[in-house]
């Protein structure tokens, strides 16, 4: 018989008392149902936005249509880019604006082999005219050419040197999941021919490893190793009634939901491997809200995925993960007390642990929509999974699960900004993480320096998560749906917040066309300053607060500089130029100062430079003590530093000749020195 689509509730979750466990709540009238939306833009377009500016709603067909065109274009736009014979354009993902302004994304190969980090997004007009092209390397078609494709190492080499750094994860594998192959890497900036490596197996916790490893071929040193598969954590206690999309087939029942993609959840039983058993019955009464019965962590999990699929269909006009209304699928009881979840792109699918003695499923809603959007992160910007793009991945999923438990309003679970707030990772009743002030979890970093990107991506996204909530909802003490909320910013000046939906809007867009897979914290406020222009005008208060909330975790500077939170400011403000390869020192003198400088000395700079990846900047006390702001990074190719950093400067005597010194690294870009400011 012909499967037909049904509705289908669970069970009223029962009350669970347990040390491990919140109480499970029954969502009364919560309904997965997809709403139709109607307008050309999304439901949530935030008032005072450019109509025209903002996404488009594009049905599957529409955006299959979108990539047949731009595929039969790419050799034209590759010439137009001024690529090399030999580079080739892969078309990867479409998005379109109301006004008929188009955003494709692509990626690239040199003679046949990938170029990792060469992706970039063009961005042309209704008429055909391109308005922009922003890239993730800098990378010429010059360099490109000179590249070589003869390995002076074997793919062997390389292989071990992979296998050693999975090692080092957990993982027991004695070869390669995935051969060695040639690539051109890029991301790090002058082109090079080097080996991708994959190696698989498990992680110390039990969480599938996906590792890849870049080897130079030249040398055999590696040059960068990512993980694809994308964790979050939790013990998740949600349960309660709600709709599920289910279908039926000769009087059974299976979670396949056929009005989302046909997302199916199945049943791994414990396994680590392989689809599983997909869930069906011959009733259409799904789990009774206790963990001890299997069907509670698939109710979970599919009502996850319905509620996530809708907001991004009705509030960002997204129509599935890739936008081709294809649903992934959902597995649930992996493992044996496995104490997390995953995303996975090489399966399409969410993955979802039982937590500690396998009683607490991890299955919450704001877990479920972490990880679909991570999904939505692979197949849009695809950020690497490393370094700061990888907080901003982190972050990603986590600002747009904290959008779909709003959207999904939810009566026993309303929308919050705290991350698995429902879980009890920590067995105390505290979230996961916390928007408004990401340090209160003990890891997450408040605001952005110099050295975050070596740290875990789940803590460096603090800074963006807290960046979101500060546009959202702005700084200081406040109580959003029963939730008190107190939100520092790094320059003790206010934020004001433009609401949630102008946010998320901004955020998303962004994410769509403007960020690319190396894009790092200051590449991200370029890309939100600018989609607010286009939404809002450059000097429309959703503008400037955008560059406040960055000004708030120490990323640029605020439109006119703020207003001091006390004290004296010594200041150089002569303008000089910066040459390339070369050191600048911009002195700042400072008297009439008693005993030593602060703990936390502000110090604003304010440089216009093509390509800030090439600067390191120090403050070099009186005594000749350096203090490092910014170490050079050959991929950050954002363009000037406009920033306050904090130095711990208690050691030093405020008196005396400091100096801000400039040292240009890197060949090819210049720049000009605009002001130093030292607050004491």
């Amino acid at each position: 018989m012909r499967s037909t689509p049904s509705r289908r509730a669970t069970a009223t979750g029962a009350l669970i008392a347990a040390a491990a466990l919140l109480a499970v709540g029954v969502q009364s009238g919560a309904s997965a149902a997809p709403a139709d939306a109607t307008s050309a833009a999304p439901a949530a377009a935030a008032k005072g936005a450019d109509p025209g500016a903002l996404p488009a709603k594009l049905s599957p067909a529409q955006r299959a249509e979108l990539l047949r065109e731009a595929d039969s274009t790419k050799a034209a736009t590759a010439k137009e880019l001024g690529l090399g014979a030999t580079e080739k354009l892969v078309v990867r993902d479409v998005v379109k604006d109301v006004d008929g302004t188009t955003h494709t994304r692509y990626e690239r190969t040199l003679g046949g082999l990938p170029v990792l980090g060469g992706d970039l997004v063009v961005s042309e007009s209704g008429t055909g005219t391109t308005e922009g092209v922003t890239k993730a390397s800098r990378a010429t078609s010059a360099q490109l050419k000179a590249v070589g494709t003869t390995a002076d190492v074997a793919p062997a080499t390389a292989e071990k040197q992979a296998l050693t750094a999975a090692r080092a994860d957990g993982s027991k594998s004695t070869e390669a999941s995935k051969a060695p192959r040639k690539v051109v890497w890029t991301a790090s900036g002058t082109p090079q021919l080097a080996y991708e490596t994959v190696v698989g197996g498990l992680q110390h916790d039990g969480t599938p490893n996906e590792l890849h490893v870049i080897t130079d071929a030249s040398t055999g040193a590696k040059l960068y190793e990512w993980q694809a598969i994308e964790t979050g954590t939790g013990n998740t206690q949600y349960s309660g009634q709600v709709t599920l999309g289910t279908s039926s087939s000769s009087g059974s029942y299976n979670l396949t939901d056929s009005a989302r993609g046909n997302h199916k959840t199945y049943n791994l039983n414990r396994g680590t491997s392989g689809t599983g058993t997909l869930f069906s019955g011959a009733d259409d009464i799904w789990g009774n809200g206790s963990a001890s019965n299997t069907e509670t962590a698939a109710a979970d999990a599919h009502y996850g995925a319905a509620e996530t699929w809708d907001f991004y269909k009705n509030v960002m006009g997204r129509t599935g993960i890739k936008g081709d209304g294809v649903g992934a699928y959902s597995r649930v009881h992996y493992g044996n007390s496995y104490v997390n979840a995953f995303w996975s792109d090489s399966c399409f699918c969410m993955t979802y642990g039982d937590g500690s003695g396998n009683l607490a499923p991890l299955t919450s809603l704001d877990v479920a929509a972490h990880e679909m959007t991570h999904g939505v992160t692979s197949n849009t910007a695809g950020l690497n999974y490393s370094g700061e793009s990888g907080g901003l991945n982190e972050a990603t999923s986590d600002i747009f699960a904290a959008g779909v438990e709003f959207y999904s309003n939810t009566a026993t679970d309303p929308g919050d900004y705290l991350v698995g707030e429902k879980i009890d990772i920590n067995g105390d009743g505290t979230p996961l993480r916390y928007m408004d002030k990401p340090s209160k979890d003990g890891a997450s970093k408040d605001s952005w320096y110099s050295g975050i990107g070596s740290v875990d991506v789940h803590y460096s996204s603090g800074p963006a998560n807290h960046f979101f909530y500060l546009l959202s909802e702005g700084s200081g003490a406040k109580t959003v749906n029963g939730v008190s909320y107190n939100s520092p910013t790094s320059d003790g000046l206010p934020v004001t917040g433009i609401g949630r939906d102008k946010a998320l809007q901004i955020w998303f867009k962004a994410l769509t066309t403007k960020f690319t897979s190396t894009t790092n914290y200051a590449a991200a406020r370029t890309g939100t300053l600018a989609v607010a222009g286009e939404l809002y005008g450059t000097t429309s208060a959703e503008y400037t607060a955008v560059a406040n909330a960055w000004a708030g975790i120490n990323v640029g500077t605020r439109p006119g500089g703020g207003t001091d939170p006390g004290g004296t400011v010594f200041q150089n403000t002569t303008v000089k130029a910066i040459a390339d390869n070369s050191t600048t020192n911009v002195p700042v003198v400072v008297s009439g100062r008693s005993g030593n400088a602060p703990s936390a000395l502000p110090v604003a700079v304010d440089i216009t430079h093509t390509y800030r990846g090439d600067l390191v900047l120090d403050l070099v006390a009186p005594d000749g003590t350096a203090y490092r702001l910014k170490n050079s990074s050959s991929s950050d190719s954002a363009d000037n530093v406009v920033a306050t950093y904090t130095v711990n400067a208690s050691s030093e005597v405020a008196n005396g000749t400091w100096n801000l010194r400039i040292q240009d690294v890197y060949s090819g870009d210049t720049g000009t020195f605009n002001s130093v400011k030292l607050t004491f």
